[in-house]
């Protein structure tokens, strides 16, 4: 029987405790050894301050998962990388395009696995919309991501902070269901960015996009919507319309809902992530992220009203 992958995991935050530390238990070889958080611990295993005493004192570590805030993401996963472990970074993998590229040839050099991990790829019925439209044209496509950002992250300051991406944190998950989906590439003609005058960071976002064919799609992004949230990616083709709700895990056709397989997104990464490392491979696609990129580049910057949390 081949070992368990000895995992030790890097910020103990909301998303740590809510999605990771499951999947983790419930991922047949893989094993949370040791965790790193200057502010909260994790039971049953060890526990540091610093992913640099994580690493000295837990040699036997195989691989580090990334759960920190993008804007050290990028030092932390060389550190690791560079010591000769695998890593798992939590979407989004880094503030800029570079520094994912960077990781890419360390993590290659170094001959570990690097995982750019994009989580709403895995849910249920992503795959289904990825089936239904490879047989199909493209007309046009729309997206509409908006959510509560103080429900979703309470007193998280860093999101608003130069790189910590604001209502692109959730937004790139459309953008990797997106990406996913759609097999043409994909660029962005026009982009709108609110930011609150006390902030760094959009609230909300109107970016234009085009496939290679010609095909547009319209998204709107907000991080001010209260009561129901909303996570819709619709898709026309000549034949049909297909609606992904519920971050991708709803599907209908034609106003028809279909059946979707159970599937929990952070175990199937997980699941991947195992087979990655036995395998030597790395799976870091930037899709997402460039298009985030290229939007702060073409887009034009609104400011709108002070936001307090």
């Amino acid at each position: 029987m081949t070992a368990s992958l000895k995992l030790g995991l890097v910020g103990f935050g909301k998303i740590a405790r809510d999605q990771h530390l499951p999947a983790i238990a419930s991922t047949e070889g893989a094993e949370l050894a040791a965790v790193a958080s200057p502010h909260n611990t994790a039971e049953g295993v060890g526990n540091y301050r610093t992913l640099e005493a994580m690493l000295e004192a837990e040699p036997g570590l195989d691989a580090i998962v990334m759960c920190q805030p993008p804007q050290v993401r990028y030092a932390a996963a060389r550190t690791a990388l560079a010591a000769g472990k695998h890593v798992f970074l939590e979407k989004p993998p880094g503030v800029t395009v570079s520094e994912v590229e960077a990781l890419t040839a360390l993590a290659r050099s170094q001959d570990v696995s690097l995982f750019a991990s994009w989580h709403s790829r895995y849910a249920a019925a992503v795959p289904q919309a990825r089936e239904w439209l490879a047989s199909r044209k493209l007309r046009r496509a729309s997206i509409a991501w908006k959510e509560d950002v103080r429900h979703w992250h309470p007193g998280q300051t860093w999101i608003f902070e130069a790189g910590g991406f604001g209502v692109f944190d959730p937004g790139v998950n459309a953008l990797s269901i997106l990406t996913e989906v759609v097999r043409d590439p994909i660029c962005v003609t026009a982009a709108e960015l609110e930011i609150p005058a006390n902030r760094q960071a959009p609230i909300a976002a109107r970016l234009t996009l085009e496939t290679v064919q010609g095909a547009p799609i319209e998204v709107e992004f907000d991080f001010r919507q209260t009561g129901p949230q909303t996570w819709d990616i619709v898709l026309e083709a000549e034949d049909g319309r297909l609606v992904l709700s519920e971050g991708g895990g709803k599907l209908a056709i034609d106003a028809a809902p279909q059946a979707t397989p159970l599937a929990g997104e952070y175990p199937a990464m997980y699941r991947h992530f195992v087979d990655l490392v036995r395998n030597r491979r790395s799976d870091a696609d930037l899709a997402p992220l460039r298009l985030v990129a290229d939007a702060f580049l073409c887009a034009r910057f609104l400011q709108t009203e002070a936001f307090e949390d």
